[in-house]
């Protein structure tokens, strides 16, 4: 009875999430320090003292244990997808605590990866009509969907850069599918992004207000976020390129919609990775030029930056759900021209402020 009115009223079951990860974040806060899973503060990070940064085990907990309560049914359709989760989790909770070389980073990512697109069967097959092609074959499907997953786990684990930016663009992300696979009667889907929310959330006050109990994502986090905004990405463009939804949600567009979704990260991926190969360094240097740093050199903190990274992600998302039916390249162009319309205003601000501080010394 209590089950059946959660799942007539899904969003309550995002609280349940939230409760879970609200319990069991001061045990791993907790296991943490007395393990010596924390981060020290170095050249690259501004935080005092040693700080946990395993929290995606409770992301993780808290998500797993909420969605097989509420949908425990669907675990035979979703084992390998299931699998793949916590291969993902634990690849990035390895590399928390050992510090992993890149290219066994990416190779441990592949595997999981497998496991969604191999055995869970959950890729793309239709390329929406892009450059003339709608069906592609089963190999170039595996490559591409590799290759996607690829991409967006690492641009968010690289957006994971200051308090609350992650956990807030992942909010923000998994509430928009979790309305729209709801919208379009994907039950499972919309709860286990609803479940995904409540956690973050838990995540979200603890790394942005916490002061003693302060956690960080980790790539643990990180790693499993990336993992999971992609499976939904997978599953919303092809619930639209097979028509197996209600007309009137369907969306032309709709991998155009989901690049503009995740603009912030992904906008940024590349344009780091592009300057950096522009000067001759591995793309894999980390540096401090990422968008959050960029923001932060306005004299903004930390939670301003993210304020403002979320106000922006919100105007992008207006723009997918805007833009939904037009042609691909239409609002990808436009997606891309705004990106880049204000990180050219952003650099105008820096470099009116570097000549400011010049004048004045």
């Amino acid at each position: 009875m209590i089950k059946e009115f959660f799942l007539q009223h899904t969003y309550l079951i995002g609280l349940v999430s939230f409760l879970f990860g609200l319990i069991s974040m001061p045990i791993v806060v907790r296991i943490a320090k007395a393990k010596g899973f924390v981060v020290r503060p170095n050249k690259r990070m501004c935080h005092e003292g040693s700080i946990p940064n395993i929290g995606g085990l409770d992301i993780y907990f808290s998500v797993m244990l909420s969605y097989l309560l509420f949908d425990f049914s669907q675990i035979g359709h979703n084992q390998f997808f299931l699998i793949g989760v916590g291969a993902i989790m634990a690849i990035g909770f390895i590399d928390d605590v050992l510090v992993l070389t890149p290219f066994t980073k990416l190779l441990g990512e592949a595997l999981a990866g497998i496991a969604l697109i191999g055995f869970g069967n959950l890729r793309i097959t239709h390329l929406h009509g892009i450059f003339g092609i709608e069906g592609i074959g089963v190999v170039p499907s595996y490559l591409l969907s590799l290759f996607i997953l690829l991409a967006i786990i690492n641009a968010i684990n690289l957006i994971d850069g200051i308090d609350g930016l992650a956990s807030g663009l992942g909010i923000l992300y998994c509430l928009f599918f979790a309305v729209y696979f709801h919208l379009v009667g994907s039950t499972s889907w919309s709860i286990l992004a609803i479940c995904m929310i409540g956690s973050l959330a838990v995540f979200f006050i603890y790394n942005v207000f916490g002061h003693r109990e302060k956690i960080f994502m980790g790539d643990s986090g990180s790693l499993l976020l990336g993992y999971l905004l992609t499976a939904f990405i997978f599953r919303f463009c092809e619930q639209n390129a097979l028509h197996v939804i209600p007309e009137q949600y369907h969306m032309n567009a709709a991998p155009a919609v989901a690049i503009c979704v995740l603009t912030v990260p992904i906008f940024d991926t590349i344009r780091v990775s592009l300057t950096r190969i522009k000067q001759h360094r591995s793309p894999f240097q980390p540096d401090k030029n990422h968008i959050h740093h960029l923001i932060l050199r306005t004299g903004l903190n930390h939670i301003q930056t993210t304020c403002v990274l979320l106000a922006v992600s919100l105007l992008f998302i207006g723009l997918a759900v805007l833009g939904r039916n037009w042609n691909f390249w239409c609002l990808l162009g436009a997606d891309f021209a705004l990106a880049t319309a204000l990180t050219i205003i952003l650099w105008a601000v820096i470099n009116r402020q570097i000549a400011q501080s010049d004048a004045e010394h």
